[in-house]
């Protein structure tokens, strides 16, 4: 088995709190409204969303079904692994992620995501596949800061 591990940054101006409840804590709810042509839905087949909950998204073209690890709302903390869909084939066994949003000093937030892919054998990863990856997590973000921005009241 393989492990490729690594970690992304990006800043926002909205608060942490604001950003873990809206994209973490009611994405099941808010994602599907935002993004209607991508994500047709989000359901928990097991559990409501703590730790051990299996939470399954529905994108037009597929399905991923994540198992929520931890959920700290204290320290703004999520982990989760991407265990069954889109994403994981005979090439790759697992893919996890830790998300931390923490405060930044102009009163923003400073979101830190550790991506740790498990692959099998010794398959590696094409460095574009990575990118395409990463740009797909931060364009949801940005979906979300978007709508928080434009909603100052929403998630207080």
């Amino acid at each position: 088995m393989g492990v490729l591990t690594y970690t992304d940054e990006h800043t926002s101006t909205v608060t942490p709190s604001r950003i873990f409840k809206a994209s973490i804590l009611d994405s099941h709810i808010l994602m599907p409204k935002l993004l209607p042509d991508a994500i047709k839905s989000i359901e928990f087949i097991k559990g409501d969303g703590r730790a051990g909950s299996i939470k399954q998204i529905n994108f037009a073209g597929g399905f991923v079904k994540h198992h929520i690890d931890e959920v700290n709302e204290k320290t703004f903390t999520y982990k989760y692994s991407l265990i069954e869909g889109m994403g994981i084939s005979d090439k790759i066994e697992k893919v996890s992620y830790e998300i931390k949003f923490e405060g930044a000093p102009d009163g923003g937030t400073l979101s830190k995501m550790t991506t740790t892919i498990y692959t099998h054998a010794d398959f590696e990863i094409k460095e574009e596949e990575l990118i395409a990856g990463k740009e797909k997590v931060l364009g949801l973000y940005k979906v979300v800061e978007g709508y928080l921005i434009k909603n100052p009241d929403a998630y207080v």
